[in-house]
């Protein structure tokens, strides 16, 4: 019965150790019995004294399954330890959601391709004007089309009210750059030079400085995955 008692009572470290992986203590062990330690589990103090004799430590199993909210089975042969393993299920549920702000990683990649195009397309178009290159029908239309296949694949990849709102700034990104690049292809056809052939033209433009603008807050705002708004796509 005395070693039955005893066995109830204290455990090897190494055992509870291999079991939970929860035991912390430090210290050089001595010879000989030294004072009683302190179990910290998982961060907090539990109430079970660690002991150390002849250089080895001890803990009270029951305070330790108590502490786990685990239980204990003294057999005849055997002690049994069982600790509860955390539901996963229940973690995630309980896992803090997505902000209501934030942007699906499918939708950021997609759109910051996006915007990508579009300003490529308004650089050819600069360069254009600056360099008084010849407007091509054929290579404005290719842009537009890789533009406009940018959007219904970032459309496709909209999946939150973050990702939708931040959509709607890219669609009107799009419209104001396409508008834009149909009055200056028009404008070049109608040899309307102080509009397509002067290089200050861009820097006098209004609505080029507006495009150029949105273009700049969208790229940041993707990045961070956090929807913002900003007067300029409007």
């Amino acid at each position: 019965m005395n070693r039955r008692r005893k066995l109830r009572s204290f455990l090897v470290l190494g055992f509870v150790l291999s079991l939970a992986g929860v035991l912390s203590a430090q210290g050089t062990p001595p010879a000989q019995s030294a004072p009683d330690k302190v179990l910290v589990l998982n961060g907090k103090t539990v109430e079970a004294k660690v002991r150390q004799i002849d250089g080895r430590s001890y803990v009270d199993i029951e305070a330790l399954a108590l502490a786990t909210n685990g239980a204990v089975t003294v057999e005849s042969n055997r002690v049994v330890l069982t600790i509860p393993v955390p539901d996963s299920t229940a973690a995630r549920s309980i896992a803090p959601a997505q902000p209501v702000d934030g942007l699906s990683r499918n939708f950021a990649s997609a759109a910051i391709d996006e915007v990508a195009e579009m300003r490529e397309w308004r650089g050819a178009i600069g360069a254009m004007i600056t360099y008084g290159l010849a407007a091509s029908k054929s290579s404005a239309q290719d842009y537009h089309e890789r533009v406009a296949e940018g959007l219904r694949q970032t459309t496709l990849a909209a999946s939150t009210d973050a990702d939708r709102n931040a959509l709607q700034l890219l669609k009107n990104e799009s419209d104001s750059l396409t508008g834009w690049a149909d009055d200056v292809l028009a404008a070049r056809q109608a040899l309307n030079g102080a509009k397509t052939v002067d290089p200050n033209a861009l820097q006098n433009d209004p609505i080029l400085a507006k495009i150029t603008s949105c273009s700049r807050f969208l790229n940041a705002m993707l990045v961070s995955a956090t929807f913002s708004d900003d007067g300029s796509c409007h």
